[in-house]
């Protein structure tokens, strides 16, 4: 068979591993709280329905989202997830030649995507912290630049970017340069500082903010994601879509969601307030662990990654691993942070000194 030779080298997106047996699966991402009753029973709802195409346009979803961040109702697009938003805006902006821009690691979907559109990936090392380096980012940017993405918190390592960097970033790259500011999990940032993409939409007319309900809304399984920007790019990515694929259950888990915001958004707050001294407790253990803004921590790993990943697998918990790199653990059930801490603390302690993923002292 003919295949583009270029996807058959790009390895496929790979899922979190099944937690183990009366183990705790935090290889995702997920919210461990499950749906509100409400939502639910919105769901159920539709079930009746099933032998029906979904409402395409999604107008009572993007009416809502429109009202709530003041925007018209032209200016919000839905998909199936973030990452499909993300796919759209990039076929319908890079192509052969083309190039698209970001740091890394950062959200390991980014490199197939990009290949896929037929363009070139232009990865820009972290910094030190974990963190993007923005003036890097924008010394990348060349005329064959047509898309940077810019990841905040970043998957995996949980930095932020703030409001005085993407200014200047802002500044630095060219105003016609379609730029993506991924915040699939903005709903965990404590940080005041934090850069808050949809508010800025006026002032950068090349500025396209992503969002997502499966994370803070926990509506993973049902994926669903939206988009905030200029009509005319959204219309473009409109075109780069495939038709149909934001089911009716998920339109309904949304609006049935935002109904519940109050509620939902104080599980947000439960999980960030679990996050922020379990970073605490594996920073006293020896870990150098970056300021976590999602749901997530990181720890680097290094060559040590795949014997980690094993370490903690068979403590009955499923990690993210990034193999040469470090392990992302997502924060989960109560229950299941002092095994994260037991397992942790024997793996820092055999890490060689001046690993990097160890604290200097």
């Amino acid at each position: 068979m003919k295949l583009r030779p270029e996807i058959v080298a790009v390895s496929a997106y790979k899922q979190g591993r099944v937690a183990p047996e009366d183990g705790f699966k935090l290889s995702s991402n997920e919210n461990p709280f499950s749906p509100l009753p409400g939502v639910i029973e919105a769901v159920n709802a539709t079930s009746a329905e099933l032998n029906r195409y979904p409402n395409a346009s999604g107008l009572a979803l993007r009416t809502r989202l429109a009202e709530r961040y003041g925007v018209e109702v032209g200016q919000v697009h839905l998909g199936s997830g973030s990452v499909a938003l993300l796919s759209q805006f990039i076929a319908a902006a890079a192509g052969a030649g083309d190039e698209v821009v970001y740091s890394w690691r950062s959200f390991e979907a980014y490199p197939g995507l990009v290949t896929v559109s037929g363009a070139r990936s232009v990865q820009v090392p972290n910094r030190a912290d974990g963190g993007h380096d923005l003036p890097a980012l924008a010394a990348a940017v060349t005329d064959r630049t047509r898309v940077v993405i810019v990841c905040t918190p970043n998957n995996p390592t949980g930095t932020i970017v703030t409001v005085e960097e993407f200014a200047a970033f802002m500044e630095a790259v060219p105003s016609d340069l379609l730029v993506l500011l991924d915040e699939a999990y903005a709903e965990f940032v404590t940080r005041s500082d934090a850069v808050n993409g949809i508010p800025l939409l006026g002032r950068y007319p090349n500025l396209v903010v992503l969002r997502t309900f499966s994370k803070a809304y926990g509506l993973a399984a049902l994926r669903i994601g939206y988009a905030i920007g200029p009509q005319v790019v959204l219309d473009a990515a409109r075109s780069a879509a495939i038709p149909l694929s934001v089911t009716d259950p998920a339109q309904i888990a949304a609006l049935a969601s935002l109904d519940n915001e109050e509620a939902l958004l104080e599980r947000v707050a439960r999980i960030a307030a679990r996050r922020d001294p379990l970073r605490a407790a594996l920073i006293e253990q020896g870990w150098d662990v970056p300021d976590a803004q999602g749901n997530f921590v990181w720890l680097a790993t290094g060559e040590e990654t795949e014997a980690a990943n094993g370490a903690f697998f068979d403590a009955g918990l499923t990690v993210r691993a990034f193999p040469g790199d470090g392990i992302r653990i997502s924060v989960g059930e109560a229950e299941s942070v002092e095994k994260i801490l037991e397992v942790a603390a024997d793996i820092v302690r055999n890490l060689p000194k001046g690993h990097v993923g160890k604290r200097l002292g």
